[in-house]
């Protein structure tokens, strides 16, 4: 019996479950083997010759392909509706991977202000530093903002859909057309709302990113990332912007990877040279993790955003709270945004306000009992973290205050537990501030 699930469903909750991941067809198992091998053996030199011209495609070295690791990225593929993906050793190396192929010495990127805080210092310092990648990050809010900063040098725009931690949520279409206008593609980090709540290739996205390490993963076990070409970029058409993909490479005796594999270019690329030359390659035992927690993404997600629209509104009402931004409350400025993009839904991740400032952030975090005070997010289990102090402590207080990571802030990832459960330790916390 063939298993062709994946070729004839489309469902979303079958794929998770079937997607890259067929019986072993050496020993019929049905659980995706993990493949803690370094290397595979060609069959004859032909064989290995061709797989290093890129003539064939198949294993060769676990830096650049692996069955486990070829698997989950197939079924994140699939998932987000990509012609590809590439799995790598986490979100920020997934970023590296993508912006590689596409930025030389000089480039510039323009990206959404309202990030995870690690990925501004990544942006802002380590890669001028180190690569001599200029950025300019952008109030999303108002989407003009990207058009106006857009440079001759600017080769893509980057922004996470439903930002970590302020819970922003990004007008994708019009970032698209801004995009698409400037002929530079558009890069979307879906990590938070995950392909569940928003395929962000239906909306005019080039490029997805995800930290797999979250909701993906979901157990608090497996660090990954990934980057899915949605194969719709046009690499041929800007030859002098993307000299990586459109000028021959001597690495692989003058291969052009925009005429040889056409839409599939940054795919083939981000797996021949990124991971080769790069090598941040993710594990074949991680890899396997994430294949676990992907099988219950559809049932997690649901419950995820039931259990944080539930707090959200019960922190609304509480009189030691300032301020709720979670985009499925009908009062956030994000709501309308919401309803288009994600369904209506918040995800899973939040901040809110506590009266007290810093001193009492840092007090509620240290007075949890069911929640976890760790750096992290979505996770099964409640996480709570006081960004200012940790997450985001390397940015000075402008950059603090243009994410909307004040001294007052503090982010929630609700899991899945009993809301009723959730809800009373975060009382109890707040009655000790």
């Amino acid at each position: 019996m063939t298993h062709d699930a994946p070729k004839h469903y489309k469902g979303f909750e079958t794929l998770a479950l079937h997607a890259g991941t067929p019986p072993d067809p050496v020993t019929g198992s049905r659980s995706t083997p993990i493949h803690l091998s370094t290397a595979f053996v060609f069959r004859d030199a032909a064989h290995a010759a061709n797989l290093f011209a890129l003539k064939e495609f198949g294993f060769v070295y676990s830096r650049l392909t692996n069955p486990t690791i070829g698997a989950l990225e197939e079924r994140i593929a699939a998932l987000e509706g990509g012609i590809g993906a590439t799995c790598t050793a986490s979100g920020h190396a997934a970023q590296l991977l993508v912006l590689s192929a596409l930025m030389q010495p000089g480039d510039h990127l323009v990206a959404s202000s309202r990030l995870y805080g690690g990925t501004v210092n990544q942006l802002k310092n380590v890669f001028p530093r180190t690569f001599g990648w200029q950025s300019t990050l952008v109030d999303p809010d108002n989407t003009d903002n990207f058009k106006r900063a857009i440079t001759d040098k600017t080769k893509a725009i980057f922004v996470e859909g439903m930002a970590n931690p302020s819970g922003v949520v990004v007008d994708l279409e019009s970032v698209a057309k801004i995009a698409n206008d400037a002929g530079i593609p558009f890069i979307v980090d879906n990590t938070l709302a995950t392909p569940v709540l928003c395929k962000p290739f239906q909306y005019g996205a080039h490029i997805v990113t995800h930290s797999t390490t979250k909701f993906l993963s979901a157990h608090g076990h497996a660090m990954g990332g990934t980057v899915v070409d949605g194969g719709v970029f046009d690499w041929a058409a800007h030859k002098a912007k993307y000299p990586a993909l459109n000028t021959p490479d001597p690495s692989y005796n003058g291969i052009v990877f925009s005429e040889a594999f056409g839409k599939m270019a940054l795919y083939v690329h981000n797996h021949a040279i990124g991971l080769r030359d790069l090598g941040m390659n993710q594990q074949p035992m991680n890899a396997f993790l994430t294949l676990q927690g992907i099988e219950t993404l559809a049932l997690r997600i649901p419950r995820h955003c039931e259990n944080a629209l539930a707090v959200a509104k019960h922190l609304e009402a509480h009189p030691k709270v300032l301020w709720v931004n979670y985009a499925g409350l009908p009062s956030s400025k994000y709501y309308p945004l919401a309803q288009k993009y994600q369904g209506g839904h918040g995800g899973g991740v939040f901040t809110f306000g506590v009266k007290g400032g810093s001193a009492a952030g840092e007090k509620l975090v240290s007075s949890m009992k069911l929640f976890s005070h760790v750096a992290n997010i979505g996770d099964t289990r409640s996480l709570i973290i006081h960004p200012a102090s940790t997450t985001h402590s390397q940015l000075d207080d402008a950059q603090k205050t243009a994410l909307g990571i004040g001294p007052e802030v503090v982010r929630l990832s609700i899991g899945i537990e009993s809301v009723a459960d959730i809800i009373a330790d975060l009382d109890q916390g707040l009655a000790q501030i």
